[in-house]
């Protein structure tokens, strides 16, 4: 279990154009839907800014990206995680001004060759390894 802080300005917008349209579980989930990940056997709720993910996940690392999906939302400020069947604590990265993949895989995996492994940990959520922004926290893998 464990509370992971998010920048609450920063992320996807899910939640159309309205600066003061209230985060909602189902509209989550549609969310992870669309980015194909398996959120069955997972409850997810919201209170104010701070999302609650309960369950059984089917795996660590869908546990992981579940909650990296939500949490970077526009309006999420923390997700709350009590999942069952984790394999321990997730390592997160929160990106600063600056950052590259390349720098955050010479901090965080002592080689930024490695970049490639950040970057297929962190799919569907990123794209393109050059398109993460200020604030967006990123799943560091076990190398």
């Amino acid at each position: 279990m464990g509370l992971w802080s998010f920048v609450k300005g920063a992320g996807k917008k899910v939640f159309g154009g309205d600066d003061d349209a209230e985060v909602s579980g189902a509209a989550l989930q549609d969310e992870l839907k669309e980015l194909g990940l398996d959120a069955g056997g997972l409850d997810i709720t919201v209170e104010g800014d701070k999302v609650k993910v309960t369950g059984k996940a089917a795996s660590q690392e869908m546990r992981e990206k579940v909650i990296l999906a939500v949490g970077n939302v526009e309006g999420v400020a923390a997700v709350e995680d009590d999942v069952e069947g984790g394999d321990g604590e997730p390592t997160f990265h929160t990106v600063e001004k600056g950052d590259t993949l390349w720098a955050i895989s010479e901090k965080a995996l002592g080689n930024g060759a490695h970049y490639e492994k950040i970057f297929e940990a962190n799919k569907p959520m990123l794209s393109h390894p050059d398109k993460i922004y200020p604030g967006q926290v990123l799943r560091i893998p076990a190398v």
